[in-house]
Formats: C-alpha cells, sequence, structure tokens
C-alpha cells in the first residue's frame, strides 16, 4: 500500500478547500493509499512538510492549492523521489490545465475530488527543476515588467482573489505606462544578448500569462532545458501588440521577441530586477542565475498530461 502526504493550503484559491479535502482523501484511500492529510499553516511549513514527505520516504505528496504552492512543494521535494501530486485549488492553476487536471469553478465544485480520481493510479514522470539565484521553480522565474505587477499585487486577501484578473489588469496597464524597460546583458550556454526589454521570462511548460496563452507550445517537462524569452516593447502600444502576439501565437515569428533555450542562463541588469518565480513575489536583485536541474522531481501525471513529456515513466505504484 503507497504512502502519501495530503497539505492543503486553507487560503488557496477563491473558496474555502477544507469542505473538499475530506472527499479527496476518501478518493485514495479507495485506490488503496494510505493518506496523512496535514493543513499548512505558512509558505514555510509547506516546504517543511514537503521535506518532511521525503524523509519518511513517502511515496507520494498530494498537494491541494496553486501555483504558488506547487512552488514551495518543489523546494522541498527536488532531489528526492516523492512524487508530487497536484490537486488544483488555486487561483490559476495553470500547471494543472496543462495535465489535462480540471479547474475549480462555480460549474466544477467537484475538481478537487475528480483529480484526486484522476491521480490516484497515474504514473510518475521525472521532471526537469529550475533554480533562480539559489532558490527553486518549477513553472517560470522572470524579471521585468510581469514581476513589477507580481510584486505588487501578491500576496492577496481571499476576498480580492476574484477579482484578480481586474486588479493585475489595472497594475499592469498603470506600471506599463511608468516602466522604461531594463537593459539586460543575456548569457545562454555560449550565446550572449544585450538590449533593452520589458519582460525577461524563463518558462519549463507551455503556458504563460495566467494559462490564457501558450509561449512555448513545444516545451517538454523532462528534456533538461528551459526557454527563455525576451520581450522588447518601447511604449504601451508595442507592450500591447507583444501580448497580442504572445495570445495569437505570432511571436514565434515577431521581431519583437528574442527566444534562447537553455540550461544554464546568466541576467544582468544595470539596476536591480523585480524577479518572480511561478508567480509568487521574490524581490529584486542585480544579478539573475539561472540553471536547469535535470529530471530532479516526480510529478504524478494523468492521462491527457503526456504530451509534456519526451521519457517513459516510472509505473512505481501498484494501487489495487
Amino acid at each position: 500500500m503507497p504512502n502519501a502526504y495530503l497539505v492543503y493550503n486553507p487560503t488557496a484559491g477563491r473558496v474555502p478547500i477544507q469542505p473538499f479535502i475530506k472527499r479527496a482523501r476518501a478518493v485514495l484511500e479507495s485506490n488503496g493509499w494510505r493518506i496523512n492529510v496535514q493543513a499548512s499553516q505558512s509558505a514555510q511549513h509547506v516546504v517543511a512538510l514537503a521535506r518532511q514527505a521525503a524523509s519518511e520516504g513517502m511515496d507520494a505528496f498530494f498537494l491541494a492549492g496553486g501555483d504558488g504552492t506547487i512552488n514551495l512543494a518543489t523546494e522541498g521535494l527536488a532531489g528526492t523521489r516523492t512524487a508530487l501530486g497536484v490537486l488544483p485549488a488555486g487561483t490559476t492553476n495553470v500547471l494543472a490545465r496543462d495535465l489535462n487536471l480540471p479547474k475549480p469553478s462555480l460549474v466544477r465544485w467537484d475538481a478537487v475530488e475528480e483529480a484526486a480520481q484522476r491521480l490516484a493510479k497515474a504514473p510518475a514522470y521525472w521532471t526537469d527543476v529550475g533554480v533562480c539565484n539559489g532558490q527553486h521553480f518549477f513553472l517560470w522565474a522572470g524579471v521585468g515588467l510581469d514581476a513589477e505587477v507580481v510584486n505588487e499585487i501578491e500576496p492577496r486577501a481571499r476576498w480580492e482573489k476574484p477579482f484578480t484578473f481586474p486588479k493585475y489588469i489595472f497594475a499592469a496597464l498603470k506600471n506599463t505606462a511608468l516602466w522604461q524597460g531594463m537593459h539586460l546583458q543575456v548569457e545562454t550556454d555560449g550565446s550572449e544578448v544585450n538590449g533593452n526589454f520589458v519582460i525577461a521570462v524563463a518558462t519549463n511548460i507551455p503556458s504563460y500569462a495566467g494559462g490564457v496563452a501558450e509561449i512555448s507550445p513545444n516545451a517538454y517537462l523532462d528534456d533538461g532545458e528551459m526557454d527563455l524569452w525576451l520581450f522588447r516593447a518601447e511604449n504601451l502600444a508595442e507592450m500591447a501588440q507583444r501580448v497580442l502576439e504572445v495570445l495569437t501565437r505570432k511571436h514565434l515569428d515577431s521581431d519583437g521577441f528574442i527566444y534562447l533555450p537553455f540550461r544554464q542562463a546568466r541576467l544582468s541588469g544595470q539596476r536591480p530586477l523585480m524577479m518572480h518565480m511561478d508567480g509568487e513575489p521574490r524581490g529584486a536583485a542585480s544579478q539573475i542565475w539561472l540553471t536547469v536541474k535535470p529530471r530532479a522531481m516526480r510529478l504524478l501525471v494523468p492521462k491527457g498530461g503526456e504530451r509534456l513529456f519526451r521519457f517513459p515513466p516510472e509505473n512505481i505504484f501498484d494501487v489495487r
């Protein structure tokens, strides 16, 4: 019988998650899992619980939360054999979308329960993990305009979460109007780029910007590299054009973008650069060091999510 933690973030998402945890636990246990339920008390508590699960040799760490909570679990699980199982309960749940997991909404109250059902017998794939200035990330690490917005609006109280999109748009427009861009020196695996940019984002998955766009449609989670995108724009009109190009996938052939696949990268600015990792604020730094750790964490992947992988999974769970 496999063993797992089921950890939930009581503050994640637009509605309280506690009522759905009992049902998710019942689903997993009915599929042969032995479950230890824990409520996280803080960001560092999520990291500590993930490390504890790994040190106890747990087969999986089921996490009910959003993309930011996944970031915390990655810090504790990277380099171990304990697999992450994502139970989407956040505001955007971008990773869940790319994994073909249901997104909780007013018409999908059973999303957490359904995700547990899909993951109960799912295989585990090894995934790449990023490191940005010594901190692990799983989805994205970025500097520039989007990081300025993230650092302005996060963290949010639960009552604010239904208004996330308009608040994000307002903050983006305000910052774009005032934003002067940033001069960056970028070095990646033998390539060097210098120039003025408004956004630089490293991504491990196809989706970006809350899941409304696929910035790297051909991204894989286990190919040993990530994609670095540099956005060029001199004013609000050009920034709007960059956004439209991403939404319509025209950015793949646009002169307004530079695309650099990398295993290691360094970004240097003339002034401190505001950062975000997995959509969470991470302050500012004058130099950004990015490293990809190949196949450093295991992830439970339901049917439909295998498109993100090149290598076959490990069928390590014999759940009856």
